[in-house]
């Protein structure tokens, strides 16, 4: 099988079986996913879910985060992993948002970096979801799902499978393309023993291929 035709056979599986495929974080404009993804790294989705309302209810805007201090804002997000680096990250996010870019989220991948807290997969995420931009963030379980179904070969890092994976994946899918691999992660294809048992990949799946008996 060549890579184009797994590449194919698994997007048409995707297509088919998972219409819809979203982010499971709940927000309501791109200031609010931003918030929710630097507060979702190393940390569930719903654990963060918990969380954002309470904390957009009383900074729903750059201009009153900015405002606010990294000592109050910790008291909201206490629960979530690293509570103390994410609120220094949130209010500096918020003071870079209202000084460099008049309080409007940027759709673009590179002034979104420039963003505290805010780092590759991180503003790919933004692009992608908020905007619909042909990127492709890659976290912990895009990168193990990539390799474990032959999508990437030997990947050393993130950008090798982001680059990889943008070359092969049509572009007006990849922001839908990002969540499948992510669900199909999350859910099915778990990381310590993945439930092959119930995957509808496993024809064109090289971890298959090696591991069935």
């Amino acid at each position: 099988m060549t890579t184009k035709q797994r590449y194919k056979n698994i997007i048409d599986w995707f297509i088919k079986n998972m219409p819809i495929a979203e982010t499971e974080l709940h927000y309501s404009d791109p200031f609010g996913l931003l918030v929710a993804v630097i507060l979702s790294a190393q940390c569930t989705d719903k654990r963060v879910n918990m969380t954002t309302p309470k904390l957009l209810e009383d900074f729903p805007s750059p201009e009153v985060m900015a405002a606010s201090s990294p000592e109050v804002i910790f008291e909201y997000i206490r629960s979530i992993s690293y509570p103390n680096n994410k609120a220094k990250h949130l209010v500096g996010m918020a003071q870079k948002l209202v000084s460099d870019f008049n309080g409007i989220v940027p759709d673009n991948i590179e002034e979104l970096q420039k963003l505290p807290g805010v780092g590759r997969k991180t503003a790919n995420v933004i692009a992608s979801v908020a905007f619909n931009k042909p990127a492709m963030a890659v976290d912990t379980h895009v990168f193990r799902i990539s390799e474990r179904l032959g999508l990437t070969t030997n990947s050393k890092n993130p950008l090798q499978t982001e680059i990889e994976l943008v070359k092969h994946i049509p572009a007006d899918l990849l922001p839908k393309a990002h969540h499948w691999l992510i669900l199909h992660g999350r859910y099915t294809c778990i990381a310590r023993k993945p439930k092959c048992n119930e995957c509808g990949l496993t024809e064109w799946c090289r971890y298959f291929e090696n591991h069935k008996i």
